[in-house]
């Protein structure tokens, strides 16, 4: 999550392709390395719109928020590292650009600024958008952790008095919401009115949408799974354990009351091969592990 933003000069899919080039629809995009900067082109043919990539959002596919005339734009074309190249960003398949601008991407208001930005790194906010000058990028300990950074200031003077806020104590309902806050929680996707299997990235939203999720359960906090420190771990047997902790006799102790679950008939391990099904999201390039935990049938229809 360090890396969820990438500031010049250290932007990973930049400095690993020193030129991308696209072209749809009469329009040319290069993305070319200048020494410790690249820069985003877009031409029809006779007339081109140059500006300097700032800000690279993601690490399997990257997406670029550029800056013009003092606003702030989505690029139209994004790095998918699956295909090596450049691809149509995700959610702007939908756009015929009608001009340059239109082609260099799409305009974002004040408040997708704001989100985007607070998700993926820090940027505080004034009148209503971030102040992009004092942007932290990427994840740090005190975006989930509040007092981080004065826990840190202080301990290199000797002061161990402040300690950081811990999530512990959150339940899974609490969790999901926190987590969501950026994952997408259950309230967030339904506002958004994205179906379909885009939705799939929004895993505390498919997650809470599982007959077995229970928010007072702890079995079902998203730290149960994954460990917010650590890489992801894509062993799926890793997993194996957290999903036996409720459909294993014997296995846990019932929690807050709860009885263990009731055993899976077929298998008894790589629980999630099954019950959490791999899905290929169009137009992203990627396979995304669907959190809508189920009994799977050849020829289901993609639940929302």
């Amino acid at each position: 999550m360090a890396h969820a933003i990438e500031l010049p000069p250290h932007q990973t899919a930049l400095e690993n392709h020193p030129l991308l080039r696209f072209r749809k629809g009469g329009y040319e995009w290069t993305l070319e390395r200048h020494g410790d900067a690249s820069t985003y082109t877009v031409s029809d043919g006779t007339n081109e719109l140059k500006l300097p990539i700032r800000y690279s959002f993601g690490m399997h596919s990257t997406t670029f928020v550029l800056e013009y005339q003092g606003r702030l734009y989505e690029s139209m074309v994004s790095y998918f590292a699956p295909i090596a190249g450049l691809d149509i960003t995700l959610g702007d398949e939908v756009i015929t650009p009608h001009n340059l601008e239109e082609a260099m991407g799409r305009r974002i208001d004040n408040a997708e600024a704001t989100a985007c930005f607070n998700c993926h790194g820090s940027a505080p906010a004034a009148e209503g958008r971030p102040v992009l000058e004092s942007l932290t990028a990427g994840v740090t300990c005190g975006h989930c952790h509040q007092g981080a950074e004065t826990h840190l200031r202080e301990i290199v003077r000797g002061i161990t008095t402040s300690i950081p806020e811990r999530l512990g104590h959150k339940s899974a309902e609490d969790m999901s919401d926190f987590c969501g806050a950026c994952h997408r929680s259950w309230q967030t996707a339904i506002a958004l009115g994205v179906w379909g299997s885009r939705n799939v990235r929004f895993q505390p939203y498919r997650l809470a949408n599982s007959k077995c999720f229970d928010g007072a359960d702890n079995r079902m906090r998203c730290t149960a799974c994954h460990d917010p420190h650590q890489q992801l771990v894509k062993d799926s047997a890793s997993y194996d354990k957290s999903c036996l902790a409720c459909h294993a006799a014997g296995r846990y102790e019932a929690t807050a009351g709860r009885d263990t679950a009731k055993s899976c008939p077929v298998a008894a391990k790589d629980c999630v091969t099954c019950h959490m099904p791999k899905v290929t999201l169009q137009g992203s390039h990627q396979v995304f592990t669907d959190h809508y935990i189920r009994i799977v049938r050849p020829g289901d229809a993609y639940p929302d």
